[in-house]
């Protein structure tokens, strides 16, 4: 483990492995640097990349400076960035989504930049969280009640079947991972509020995000249209960007790591990155 810190004096801890050039991970709700699954994508790459896996504030290792702010969360990520270098390449799943893009838009140091399945609800007719749920969430876990916490946000927010975290309860040791983070949850609703109105993106929203970018979502059979939809809607918005739609890269389900290994890959090391005219392209 290795450790930075944030302007604001927040300590950010991450781990480095792999050798090659420097790529950042960043982990959506719930998500931390140890979670398995991005243990598990970490290692993969590592093969061709130096990869820095971070606990955002909150987190795992990481300290969680009060108040919360998302200018906060975006000047953690160029500290892990001066860490790597000074100039890296970041994925981010879910809000983590978001947050890259945010920080891309504030003109951090980002050579190519990859977002996956973005919750952006920018369809009214696609499902959306309930107004208010940063504040109920917050309420929860400020009363101690992280479990609720978890539950009303996975489910009331996320729209997962009602029955998952009665399931979650029965894997070992999962459900305490979840509301270990509980308190995060507010964060990350944070993050993403201002993009779940079921209205289009406003004109040249994240314009200023010219680096050439991937996005990634799962398919019909995974994921649900807000995902895909909100994953369309980026990359359309962005000057530089493609969308690729693939089989394992759904989060509402099932993620595979070895699946977003080798998209990533392909991606990040494509010589020619210029790809205005493949703007919302999809591979099945």
């Amino acid at each position: 483990m290795h450790t930075i810190t944030a302007p604001d004096g927040t300590t950010i801890a991450y781990d480095r492995t792999g050798a090659g050039e420097p790529l950042i991970l960043i982990g959506g709700a719930f998500s931390y640097r140890r979670f398995p699954g991005q243990v598990k994508l970490a290692q993969l790459l590592s093969a061709r990349f130096t990869v820095y896996s971070y606990d955002r504030r909150g987190r795992g290792d990481s300290g969680d400076t009060a108040p919360y702010s998302v200018e906060r969360e975006v000047e953690d990520l160029a500290a892990v960035i001066g860490a790597a270098g000074g100039a890296a390449c970041v994925w981010g799943l879910s809000s983590g989504a978001v947050l890259a893009l945010d920080a891309a838009a504030a003109g951090l140091p980002i050579r190519r930049l990859a977002v996956q399945e973005p919750p952006l609800a920018v369809d009214p007719a696609d499902r959306r969280p309930p107004a208010g749920l940063r504040q109920h969430v917050a309420g929860l876990t400020d009363a101690g009640q992280r479990g609720e916490a978890v539950r009303y946000y996975m489910v009331d927010g996320m729209g997962a079947p009602a029955f998952v975290p009665g399931l979650l309860h029965l894997i070992p040791g999962a459900w305490k991972k979840l509301t270990t983070v509980a308190h995060t949850l507010p964060y990350d609703a944070e993050l993403v509020e201002p993009y779940q109105t079921g209205r289009p993106l406003p004109a040249g929203q994240w314009a200023a995000v010219t680096m050439p970018t991937l996005v990634m979502c799962g398919t019909a059979k995974e994921s649900p249209g807000l995902l895909r939809h909100g994953s369309a809607a980026v990359a359309a918005a962005l000057p530089d960007a493609r969308l690729i739609e693939r089989r394992g890269l759904g989060h509402a389900k099932k993620l595979t790591p070895t699946v977003i290994a080798a998209t990533l890959t392909d991606f990040f090391t494509t010589p020619d990155l210029t790809t205005p005219a493949s703007n919302g392209e999809h591979h099945a």
